[in-house]
Order: C-alpha cells, then structure tokens, then sequence
C-alpha cells in the first residue's frame, strides 16, 4: 500500500473557516434546509457591466496570451492614478504588482521575511491566513490583541511593546476582517513615530477594505506616510470594492528593496495575471463609480439593520461596525461558545455564521456576521436566532 510522506511544513498550514461553513451550509441547502449565509466575506453583487464587458472585449480582441510577470503596464498606471485621487499620494507604477487576489502578496511577505528564529506580528482576530501563512514560513506569530473595548483598532504602544529583536514583520489591516474594526489616524500616527526605533522592521498593511467605511470615518493609507515608504507593503485590490472576488485580482505597492524579489516570485509561482482579467481591472477603476457608490449605500443600510439587531438579541451585544461588510457580536451573555453558538445557529436556526476563534484565540466569545447579504435575509436571519436564544 503506498505511503506518501508529505513535508512537515504542510501540517503548519492552515485554512479560511469561512469556506468550510459555505461547503456546509451549501450540502444543508442542497438536503432541502433554508439556509440564510451570513458566513462568506463576499458581496451579493455582481460585478458591475462595465467591467464585465471590458473583460469580454479583452478575450474577443485577442488578449489571450501571457502578460508581464509583475502586471500590464496599463494597469500598474491605473493604480497609481487611482491612489494618487483617493490617497493624495504620488506612487510610482513600477512599485505596483498585480496578482490573482489579495493572498499572494500575504503569502510572498511572509516567505520574504520569515524563517525559523524570525518574529511576525499579526492582528488577532484576524484574517486566519494571516497566522496560517507565518506559520508555514518557519517564523512565530506574534499575536497583536483587538480588543472590543478599542473598538477593535489596535493600540499603538502594544504594538510598539511587542516588538523584539527577532521581529521582522508586521502586519495590520483597517478596515478589519472579521471585526469590522476601523484604527483611527492617532494611532497609526503614533505607531509609525515608534517604528522610527525599529528600522529594521517591514510593514504590511492590508487595506483591501479601504473603500468601505461608514459614519463619516475616514481611511487612513500607510501610504501617507513618507518616513517607512522604504519599508512599507500595501495590499489592496478589486475583490471586495467592485464585487469581483471570483476574477482573482489584486495588488501591492512593494518598497524598491522587495520589487524585484516579489516579481520572481510571482514567476516561480503563477507567471502571471491572466489578461482579460487585467483589463477588466483598468476598466473598474477607470470608467464610473456609480454602482460601487450604490454598493457602500446598502451596504450601509444592512450594517445599521444588523448592529441594532444584534444589539436586541438577549445575551447578545455588537459594537458599532465601522468598516468591511462585518458585525462581530460578543455572544458571552448567551453562555454558548463560539463554536457552539455558529454549529447551533446552522443547524437549528439556518443561519451560517462564522466562530470568532477561526480568526485566532482572541476570538473566542464572538461571531462573525457578514452583512453582504439582502436586508430582507438579514431580519429573517436574526428573527430565526432570536427564536433560538
């Protein structure tokens, strides 16, 4: 009987839970359950027409073959445009690289700066790959609290405190998965004034949310800050702001130190970014804004649906989402588990929810709502949960 042996590097890897509650939730609906999905970060619409049709063109113009390893020239200029009008910042588009979707740039920074012995900060709870990916690279995650009654930022002088000697990344993301946790300029001020004693320390800073706020609040890009450019990876993309998840395509602005590494490893790796794909890209963030405007509208309304809510659950009580299309409630008061709270919620009220400790330890005591579904789901949902508790 064979026996393959596997590296032991794969039994560090981990997974994104939210895709295992879709399987589940999609074989309950296909046995006849009405399940309502408020698990999968994704938006319920589709992308916009233009973009679409740019893409189609693309493939009937013949855009069939490879295209450069680090993205088409094209592109990298519409993401400097881009974030020159939303960010006020000036990037060059040879710092850009396009990739399929957001994780690559995670994965290529941690391989870039972790090994065994090597520290990698991350924020927790946070996006699973995050921990998954540090861990595969042989350095330690370093967990970086968010905590509820910081709204879920992170706090600057912890961040700062937690910082050794073997510390060779960081990583933050604001607008937050699974939070919806928004860090305020303050903080992020203070924390780039403390890394001035830390220069040796890369900076990865997930902003693939960075379109979607809410109340007035404003987005705050690493990219303002001149001081740690030199040093600086800024993930961002077209996933989630123009409902594109299942293209694949995303981007980072790299330091020059890291351009050239990260281009041989998208080499080594995918080749490429497929062309009609690219092209639809340019198209996203080129041609009108209107149904993206739309999108953050009902987002907007859904969030408000959900918090208040939640808010009314007994047992139940949900900060204010600030960003993303998440809620995440503390659920203590129900004295159900996160686990338990999300098995129980599927299979006996129908609603898919994620546990809180899938995006790490400090999720326990927490479930991840996502809003990117119909209003009209969203009260059915949390009439069936109320019925439960």
């Amino acid at each position: 009987m064979t026996q393959l042996k596997f590296a032991d590097s794969l039994s560090r890897l981990g997974t994104e839970s939210a895709f295992m509650v879709l399987a589940r939730a999609g074989k309950l609906a296909a046995e006849g359950r009405d399940i309502i999905n408020l698990g999968i970060g994704q938006p319920d619409f589709q992308t916009p027409e233009h973009i679409v049709e740019a893409g189609i063109k693309a493939l009937r113009d013949g855009h069939h073959g490879y295209t450069p390893a680090n993205g088409l020239p094209a592109l990298r200029e519409a993401v400097s445009a881009d974030l020159h009008r939303r960010h006020n910042v000036e990037v060059n588009p040879d710092n850009v690289v396009i990739q399929p979707g957001g994780k690559p740039t995670m994965f290529f920074a941690c391989l870039m700066f972790g090994q065994p012995g090597a520290e990698i900060m991350y924020p927790n709870p946070g996006f699973p790959i995050y921990e998954s990916v540090i861990r595969y690279s042989g350095a330690t995650p370093v967990p970086i609290a968010l905590k509820e009654e910081n709204g879920f930022a992170f706090n600057a002088e912890e961040v700062l405190g937690q910082i050794t000697d073997r510390t060779s990344l960081i990583i933050i993301n604001s607008p937050a998965n699974p939070t919806g946790g928004v860090t305020p300029r303050e903080e992020i001020d203070k924390l780039v004034k403390g890394l001035e004693a830390h220069p040796n320390v890369a900076l990865m800073s997930d902003e693939i949310y960075s379109n979607m706020l809410y109340g007035g609040r404003e987005h705050v890009s690493l990219l303002q800050y001149p001081e740690i450019r030199d040093r600086l990876i800024m993930l961002d993309g077209w996933s989630k702001t123009y409902a594109m998840t299942g293209w694949r395509l995303g981007y980072a602005v790299w330091p020059d130190a890291c351009v050239d590494h990260v281009t041989r490893l998208c080499i080594n790796d995918h080749s490429c970014v497929n062309a009609a794909t690219q092209y639809a890209g340019i198209a996203a963030l080129n041609g009108p804004q209107d149904a993206v405007y739309a999108m953050l509208e009902q987002f907007d309304k859904r969030r408000q649906i959900i918090v208040d809510g939640l808010n009314a659950l007994p047992g139940v009580r949900c900060a204010d989402a600030a960003g993303a299309f998440y809620a995440f409630p503390n659920i203590e008061g129900t004295g159900l588990t996160a686990m338990e709270a999300q098995n129980r919620f599927l299979d006996e009220a129908g609603v898919a929810t994620v546990a809180g400790t899938s995006f790490g330890k400090w999720g326990e005591g927490y479930l991840r709502f996502s809003y990117a579904n119909s209003a009209e789901n969203i009260q059915e949902a949390l009439s069936r949960i109320a019925k439960l508790l």
